[in-house]
């Protein structure tokens, strides 16, 4: 998930933009393997000082998802309920470190994973529905699970594929929560067109490519299609008016398609302050008991 956040592009984006028309000029098969392998290869981003002091109170245990090999971590074994964290592209487990301390302090046994190509991971390409396998292996493992809280991309995965939890019991969530998630597949393939300049040709082949292998086109994930009906007893929304990944737009969109969740827009945190912001964290408390 490419963000599309410069109003001035930098060298490298220019430099992609030049390879891939050059490409797309001699063919539209090699200009699309180009810019899948670009859409799909998540950066490892340097790890923060901040790390280290979120995974240090954590069990580490890992889960095979088809060949991948999922890094996870549990805090507060003895917890009553258990809550899932899913991070979003190009994070990892350990940027929940504040969300996973106030879970904690409030009782909550807690699990996060770094999905594939992501922090302890394997893998350096991953898609949708591969990232929703990982989370669906990892909730296979937890036993009941109470309350996902899921960021961006990962909230597309959890509910666009989606993830079927409480498999054993057959119990819905009790709770939900989706943070700067955005409400079409389809718009965020646009963004990464719009960013690169792909010719329509290369994104159609994309489409192709995302039928022959899923058996569905890349819309079907979308939360505007499957989020009102996701099993889940109660689902809460926060999105930023400012945030620079996902338009607003997106998620007003998404709460008019889904008449049970509980919108709470917020303003100033941005796509990625939400998940640290103190209001944030304390209104996801409330919402959770």
């Amino acid at each position: 998930m490419v963000k599309n956040r410069y109003p001035s592009p930098p060298a490298a984006i220019r430099r992609l933009r030049f390879q891939l028309r050059l490409l797309a000029a001699v063919s539209t098969e090699l200009a699309f393997r180009a810019a899948w392998r670009i859409f799909t290869s998540p950066r490892r981003l340097p790890t923060k000082t901040w790390e280290a002091a979120a995974l240090a109170e954590a069990r580490q245990f890992w889960v095979a998802a088809g060949e991948d090999k999922i890094a996870a971590y549990e805090w507060n074994s003895a917890g009553e309920k258990t809550v899932l964290m899913v991070h979003g592209w190009e994070h990892r487990a350990s940027f929940w470190g504040v969300f996973v301390r106030a879970l904690v302090e409030a009782g909550y046994r807690v699990v996060a994973l770094d999905g594939p190509a992501h922090g302890a991971s394997s893998g350096t390409q991953t898609t949708l529905p591969a990232f929703a396998r990982a989370v669906q292996a990892v909730a296979d493992e937890l036993g009941p699970i109470y309350a996902v809280v899921a960021h961006s991309f990962g909230g597309a995965a959890t509910v666009g594929v989606p993830v079927h939890f409480n498999k054993s019991t057959d119990q819905h969530l009790a709770r939900l929560v989706l943070l700067s998630v955005p409400a079409s597949t389809n718009a965020v393939a646009q963004r990464f067109a719009a960013l690169l300049r792909l010719p329509p040709a290369v994104m159609e082949r994309m489409n192709q490519h995302v039928q022959k292998q899923h058996g569905r086109d890349a819309e079907s994930f979308s939360l505007l299609n499957n989020g009102h009906q996701f099993p889940a007893h109660h689902a809460l929304l926060l999105h930023d008016h400012q945030d620079e990944s996902i338009p607003f737009a997106e998620a007003q969109e998404l709460a008019n398609s889904w008449p049970r969740l509980d919108f709470r827009p917020t303003d100033g945190l941005g796509h990625n302050r939400i998940m640290r912001d103190s209001a944030v964290v304390q209104q996801v408390l409330e919402f959770l008991q």
